[in-house]
């Protein structure tokens, strides 16, 4: 079962694009009692703006926002992690979890801001790492998550529940978090170049392009669906449609000889790469 989240108090600190994104789906899903949330942004103006919004407490001040929270989600950018720990480290209960969503950031690397920051008052807090990806806007995210060295199964459950909320989770080790940033978070912006290229292709065969970028989306959607669905591998499934000199096989041809299927391994392998290097960059 999972576990119950609504007597938890839960701080997010860096309540941007993405930090909104989960904060409204938990919200408005129950998971999380709004009185018992609290949200940081960097200006007083879109703090006061956002709290009306959503109906919680919202402030610009990081150190009294995770004073007495259960669960403290980092939603900031990876070259502020360290800057942010230092500042909530002494105000930070020893027992809280610690999210972090931050794409390169190491859980060993929260753990030991934190517990350099208190002089080891804070050596054994329980870290879990976690890469979602915008599609949990529309409750069809996919986040990877992985435990530091002191979390433990339950913390990991805990942090499951609050992805499931927007999508499917995952529990990774984690030499495998910069990959799945460089997939399934880099991935939707390579889907909607495809999506896009489908779309244009309508249009060039004679469609409008709003009915050519419907059928795009939502083969693309269709698609994906089969593969969760079935399990069935993506090559099966892609023989099933192409019938023996019919026109998939001379469009698939054309993807071949365009070496779609090496640029995309290529664009994958490359976000990865990239994603390993964010942490240290100013």
């Amino acid at each position: 079962m999972s576990p119950k989240l609504s007597d938890k108090k839960l701080t997010v600190l860096g309540a941007g694009k993405l930090g909104g994104i989960l904060l409204r789906a938990y919200l408005k899903q129950g998971l999380f009692v709004s009185n018992r949330v609290i949200a940081t942004v960097k200006h007083a103006e879109r703090a006061a703006a956002l709290a009306k919004e959503l109906g919680i407490a919202v402030t610009t001040d990081n150190r009294e926002a995770v004073k007495g929270a259960d669960i403290v989600l980092l939603t900031i950018k990876p070259q502020t992690v360290a800057e942010v720990l230092q500042e909530i480290a002494l105000e930070i209960g020893a027992d809280t979890l610690v999210v972090c969503v931050a794409a390169s950031v190491p859980a060993g690397f929260v753990e030991q801001q934190l517990a350099a920051a208190t002089s080891g008052r804070r050596d054994e807090m329980p870290v879990v790492r976690a890469m979602p990806n915008t599609p949990a806007a529309v409750h069809c995210g996919m986040t990877a998550i992985c435990g530091g060295t002191h979390a433990s199964a339950h913390h990991l459950d805990i942090a499951r529940t609050m992805f499931d909320a927007v999508g499917r989770t995952i529990v990774l080790d984690e030499k495998h978090m910069d990959a799945v940033t460089g997939l399934s978070a880099s991935g939707p912006a390579f889907a909607y170049i495809i999506l896009e290229s489908l779309a244009e292709g309508g249009v060039k065969v004679g469609l409008p392009r709003d009915v050519a970028t419907l059928l795009a989306a939502q083969t693309m959607k269709g698609a994906a669906s089969v593969v969760l669905e079935t399990g069935d591998h993506p090559a099966l499934l892609k023989d099933a449609v192409t019938t023996p000199a019919g026109c998939t096989i001379d469009g698939i041809l054309e993807l071949e000889e365009g070496k779609l299927r090496v640029t995309l391994i290529k664009a994958v392998v490359k976000a990865t790469s990239r994603a390993g290097e964010l942490l240290f960059e100013k």
